[in-house]
């Protein structure tokens, strides 16, 4: 549905991104991951035929968004990280407005303002200002207007920047309600938001690709061991022993203990799943086995580990050039 291929963006001398190539699925969630200034926006504005590329190719439902710029906007549906949204129109103006701007009109027109109406929850709004709503309904009407005409392709930039928890959580649920009959990018640099709704994500800073997979996949890249949470009901240094024979565990680590039970991790080899002879190992032993689960890096030790890893190699790199100058 999207491809990206070698996009480039240059602002005079400054390289806001550089060579970047990805690629999304019909009906799939991408976060697009980074901090501030990473460059994110600003693929988002070339995506959308805001901004032309300085160098690459991007293609949206097959269309080029250089060649064909009007096919590409037809299938898009944008909400920036600030709504454009008149606040001395009404909700249903509005959204009337945004119809006829993406050539919606007449009985199809009324049609998909109740739609989106409730799909984005608005109906019981339909004749507030937009100047009077709270932040959280704003950011739904700007989101409705983006769906109006159905577009095959969201493109969200910080979706629920400014909201407050319960807003999150509602606008979060709606994403993944769209997801299989809208393809959306989802930009932001919230963590735990790429993690609760997105399938893949796509990390980016300064500029550059460092890092695209799912969560899952990126903490078994990254980790270069597995760990697995184990809760028994024994004697601590007897289970710890036991555990420790296991083939493929490389180390035993009491975590918590108490009422006679005691919490372990233990890192495995990459690779290797160890489950069964774990769990034998402790119910032969005639110990209770209480828990047994794998555990992962989270999407902020990940992002924490590619972001700082990139830096300090950028930095490396502009040093040894400024050392070879002297």
């Amino acid at each position: 549905m999207i491809e990206v291929q070698g996009l480039t963006k240059r602002y005079g001398r400054t390289v806001a991104v550089q060579d970047v190539s990805f690629s999304v699925k019909k009906g799939e969630i991408l976060g697009f991951l980074g901090p501030n200034g990473a460059g994110k926006t600003t693929t988002m504005r070339v995506l959308t035929g805001f901004l032309p590329p300085t160098l690459g190719k991007v293609t949206v439902a097959g269309y080029d968004v250089m060649q064909e710029p009007l096919e590409v906007k037809r299938r898009i549906g944008y909400l920036p990280e600030t709504p454009p949204l008149y606040p001395d129109m009404r909700v249903m103006e509005m959204l009337a407005f945004a119809g006829r701007l993406k050539g919606v009109s007449g009985n199809q027109l009324k049609q998909r303002i109740a739609e989106v109406s409730e799909k984005t929850a608005l109906s019981d709004v339909p004749r507030k200002l937009i100047g009077h709503l709270s932040k959280g309904y704003r950011q739904r009407v700007g989101l409705a207007a983006a769906l109006i005409h159905n577009p095959e392709v969201l493109v969200l930039d910080e979706p629920t920047a400014g909201l407050d928890p319960k807003q999150i959580i509602e606008t979060r649920k709606l994403i993944t309600s769209l997801a299989g009959e809208h393809t959306i990018i989802l930009s932001t640099h919230i963590l735990p938001e790429a993690a609760n709704t997105c399938g893949r994500v796509m990390i980016i800073n300064a500029g550059k690709v460092v890092a695209e997979d799912t969560p899952e996949n990126l903490t078994a890249r990254l980790q270069g061991y597995e760990t697995m949470n184990l809760v028994v009901e024994g004697p601590e240094a007897e289970v710890r022993e036991r555990l420790s024979r296991v083939t493929g565990v490389s180390r035993v680590s009491p975590s918590q203990a108490g009422n006679g039970r005691v919490a372990f991790a233990v890192q495995t080899v990459k690779g290797q799943d160890v489950r069964k002879e774990l769990a034998r190992a402790v119910v032969e032993s005639g110990w209770g086995l209480l828990e047994l689960r794998p555990v992962g890096l989270s999407l902020e030790e990940i992002f924490l580990k590619l972001t700082t890893t990139e830096s300090a190699d950028d930095n490396a790199g502009e040093n040894s050039k400024e050392t070879a100058a002297s």
